[in-house]
């Protein structure tokens, strides 16, 4: 059944000459129930393109130095935003979660909403997941992500999203740090997400892949997880899109839209 673009969600795609913005664009346009209403790129005016198109959700895969500012654009422009670019610190989180409060408080509703997804394979999602999980009965734990040589941040946030999470359950268990006697050379350990080490490797070749390693004495659990292409991507993209317009204020990464209970 072909669904009429007056039912359809309007969805704008910043970004849209990108790798990932283009197969996004692919992936709406065979949506039935959403319509491609804008194509955005680099010198568009995003809010104005988001307001004349009527675009009820935008969805950002630009670069780092400019998806906070779309962002915030495409707010102002009213539509709800779904944000694929990593690259995310506290304070920018923090300043779109401002944003968001202003608006629903200036408003008669509960405000828009942006989710900001770290990544949106269903497999990366569920061994993020599990990982949070698995993290407080494992004395060591370190995160390992690889990917092509053109991403521009490193590690990667799927990487520090991961971490951040085991970090948070080991603190709510009460554990210690994980053991490491490096007294020279830190800069080879990678960086330190609240206290768990992440090691970025880029190579040709690969697209997206994370090994989240627990260590105990005399056994260790390995997470694995592959992304071979951006398609496996859009399932959780499409997902996003559809779940953004009931989810007002913040919501970071797309395991909060799956029922992973």
């Amino acid at each position: 059944m072909i669904v009429s673009s007056s039912s359809a969600v309007r969805v704008a795609v910043v970004g849209a000459a990108g790798r990932m913005g283009g197969q996004t664009c692919a992936a709406v346009e065979a949506a039935e129930d959403l319509e491609l209403v804008a194509r955005i790129g680099a010198g568009d005016d995003v809010a104005a393109v988001v307001r004349e198109s009527g675009a009820q959700v935008a969805v950002d895969f630009s670069v780092p130095a400019a998806t906070e500012a779309n962002v915030h654009a495409a707010l102002d422009a009213g539509a709800d935003v779904v944000v694929g670019t990593t690259g995310w610190d506290d304070d920018s989180r923090g300043r779109v979660a401002e944003h968001l409060e202003r608006l629903a408080a200036a408003g008669d509703g509960p405000g828009p909403g942006v989710l900001i997804a770290p990544n949106f394979g269903l497999s990366a999602v569920l061994a993020m997941t599990f990982a949070a999980r698995a993290a407080r009965y494992f004395e060591s734990a370190e995160v390992v992500e690889l990917h092509h040589p053109d991403k521009v941040d490193a590690p990667s946030g799927t990487a520090r999203h991961t971490a951040a999470a085991i970090a948070a359950a080991r603190a709510e268990a009460g554990l210690e740090p994980s053991p490491d006697a490096t007294q020279n050379g830190w800069d080879a350990r990678g960086a330190d997400v609240d206290g768990v080490r992440v090691h970025a490797v880029r190579l040709r070749g690969l697209v997206a892949h994370e090994e989240i390693l627990f260590g105990n004495a005399g056994e260790q659990l390995t997470i694995r997880q592959d992304s071979f292409d951006r398609a496996s991507f859009m399932p959780g993209v499409l997902l996003a899109v559809r779940e953004v317009g009931s989810r007002p204020g913040l919501t970071v990464g797309l395991e909060n839209v799956l029922d992973l209970s």
